[in-house]
């Protein structure tokens, strides 16, 4: 029985031995970019963008500080079993060439492909300080039933404590700081709610029957220090408080919004845009009222900004 398995074995080797290798002889011609970061002294705002059909990759480089396109020290990785030129990790100068540089990729077969790396140079919208003019709501049951309307919180003086109201918030002052990129490649830092010369934040009690605490709803940029990080792709800034909570809108430059039901918003230089507010459902024995619309049914709120 021994000498019977030791032949099976040899057997079994001598098959294996025999057998051809499937890929022998059977040479790679890919010869893609697949990703492409740079090295040291850059900030990279996000993964490089490979455009497969025009054979380029665009990379955002934030221009923070002291930035010298003449020295870059890339990290490449391409197609399996290629090679490229210039090597991956050699120091290139970009600024030649109008921040653009040609690398060719070099297939196991001996195929070339040329790629023409571009960078962006990339500025990040929130740094600085922006005053606050106005905080713009709208809301409102039934809509196409006239329930609904767009208005300066502010504007409802009686709905709201005179001095601890809204208007409160229009000398505050919201100073943006970059501290560094995250992981996926998002801009993030601090935000200062300065609250100006009063001394004051708005605290968004309603005032009238019955009397209801929204500060769920408007205060959305937290007081004080925060810290906040801007997604570009999904154009969200998220803002975060001293304990944890977590609001996210979307940063938005000057345009007019159609609302639809011959309602719209204006937005002469920037805003903060917080949708989704979470109001209850439809009350149509509130309709037309100012609780209804502030109180129950909120549904977009701007918090309009101009930078100083």
């Amino acid at each position: 029985m021994k000498r019977i398995s030791y032949l099976i074995i040899i057997l079994a080797v001598l098959f294996t031995a025999c057998q051809k290798d499937p890929s022998a002889g059977i040479q790679s011609h890919e010869r893609d970019i697949e990703s492409f970061s740079v090295g040291k002294g850059f900030t990279q705002v996000g993964p490089a963008t490979i455009n497969q059909d025009s054979s380029k990759v665009y990379v955002k480089i934030l221009m923070q500080g002291t930035v010298d396109f003449s020295k870059v020290t890339p990290t490449i990785i391409t197609s399996y079993k290629s090679a490229v030129s210039p090597a991956s990790g050699a120091t290139v100068n970009f600024a030649s060439g109008n921040n653009q540089l040609t690398y060719t990729v070099t297939a196991q077969s001996g195929q070339t492909r040329t790629w023409t790396i571009v960078l962006q140079p990339f500025t990040e919208d929130l740094l600085g300080t922006w005053t606050i003019q106005d905080l713009t709501l709208y809301g409102g049951t039934g809509p196409q039933y006239g329930g609904g309307a767009v208005f300066a919180l502010e504007s409802k003086a009686s709905d709201w404590n005179p001095v601890t109201g809204p208007n409160a918030e229009l000398d505050n002052t919201l100073t943006f700081t970059y501290t560094g990129v995250t992981n996926n490649g998002n801009t993030e830092g601090t935000c200062v709610n300065n609250a100006g010369a009063d001394g004051l934040y708005a605290n968004f009690i309603y005032s009238q029957n019955p009397v209801t605490d929204v500060n769920h709803y408007y205060r959305q940029i937290p007081e004080g220090t925060s810290t906040w990080v801007h997604d570009y792709t999904a154009n969200d800034v998220t803002f975060t408080d001293s304990k944890g909570n977590v609001t996210t809108c979307t940063f938005d430059g000057a345009q007019t919004i159609n609302l639809g039901n011959g309602l719209s918003k204006t937005i002469v230089n920037n805003a903060f845009t917080f949708t989704n507010l979470a109001g209850s459902a439809d009350n149509y024995n509130t309709i037309y009222s100012d609780y209804d619309k502030i109180v129950e049914r909120p549904y977009t709120y701007w918090i309009d900004v101009k930078k100083q």
